[in-house]
Order: structure tokens, then C-alpha cells, then sequence
């Protein structure tokens, strides 16, 4: 089953977390909490993030950011 557009997800290969954008064949493509480049992940490796997860993800950003590594 494909996640909702609008989510989040974890891609489970590599743990990122990521706002589900579309599906595009059989794929489902995720963008980067805070923005960035989309990457396509097989809906078997996808999940829906836990608020921790998503928590996380918008504290890296943030330190990122803080630090000016990310816009």
C-alpha cells in the first residue's frame, strides 16, 4: 500500500525521513523535511514516520540550518 500524499515516511533502506509527493510508476517519491531534492523509494522500503521520527528530523534541520549548512 502507497502512503498518502502530504505524509511522512521513513525510507527504511537508509532511515531518512521525508513529506511523500507523489507516486511516479512504482515508486513513491519523498522530499527532505525543510525542502531539497526528491528521492524514489519502492513502496515496500516506505513507512509512516512515528512523531519521534518526525521530531527529529525537524531538529536536525533546524540545528542545520542554525549552523547555515542548510537555507
Amino acid at each position: 500500500m502507497k502512503p498518502h500524499i502530504g505524509t511522512y515516511a521513513v525510507d527504511t533502506r537508509t532511515g531518512r525521513v521525508g513529506r511523500v509527493m507523489g507516486h511516479e510508476g512504482p515508486y513513491v517519491q519523498l522530499r527532505p523535511y525543510g525542502g531539497g531534492r526528491e528521492w524514489d523509494c519502492l513502496p515496500d522500503s516506505v513507512r509512516g514516520a512515528t512523531m519521534a521520527e518526525r521530531l527529529s528530523a525537524a531538529t536536525a534541520y533546524a540545528n542545520a540550518r542554525s549552523r547555515g549548512e542548510v537555507p
